[in-house]
């Protein structure tokens, strides 16, 4: 499946393949697109981000028709666009990353609110990428929020 350049991408570069926890290896492999995306205008950054998910979508239900199972373990497409969005206007620093990572994992994995609802709801591309952009919005909003209240002390 990895020489279909869409399975590749779904696949996260071959990261969902992990034999456990492939969504967590498959955030960890948005870690290098996301510091090369640094030397990108915030604009342009945004813009790469919204591309990814838009052909999320597409490419997510692509891969899911292949192997015959909505949402396999093995798709992180959703998972890379959820960090990068996690990781939107932040400085690629250490803790930003970890913290960035950390965030988004625990929002992925619990699924509050309306994370949980959209995973439970939404079908086809919709339901693989929506929940994981959503808990990269919550990330993002955690770790922005926090930067303000630090720079307020």
């Amino acid at each position: 499946m990895l020489r279909h350049p869409i399975h590749f991408l779904a696949l996260g570069f071959g990261s969902g393949l992990a034999p456990k926890a492939p969504g967590t290896f498959g955030t960890l492999a948005a870690i290098p697109l996301v510091w090369l995306m640094q030397c990108l205008s915030l604009t342009g950054y945004v813009v790469v981000t919204l591309v990814a998910a838009i052909l999320g979508f597409w490419i997510c239900q692509y891969t899911a028709k292949a192997l015959g199972v909505h949402d396999h373990p093995a798709i992180v497409w959703d998972e890379i666009v959820g960090y990068m969005v996690a990781m939107i206007a932040l400085p690629f620093t250490w803790y930003n990353v970890l913290l960035a990572f950390v965030l988004f994992r625990l929002f992925d994995i619990l699924k509050p609110g309306p994370i949980g609802w959209c995973d439970r709801k939404l079908t086809g591309g919709a339901g693989i990428m929506v929940d994981d952009v959503l808990a990269g919005v919550a990330s993002t909003i955690v770790l922005h929020l926090g930067h303000a209240a630090l720079n307020l002390g």
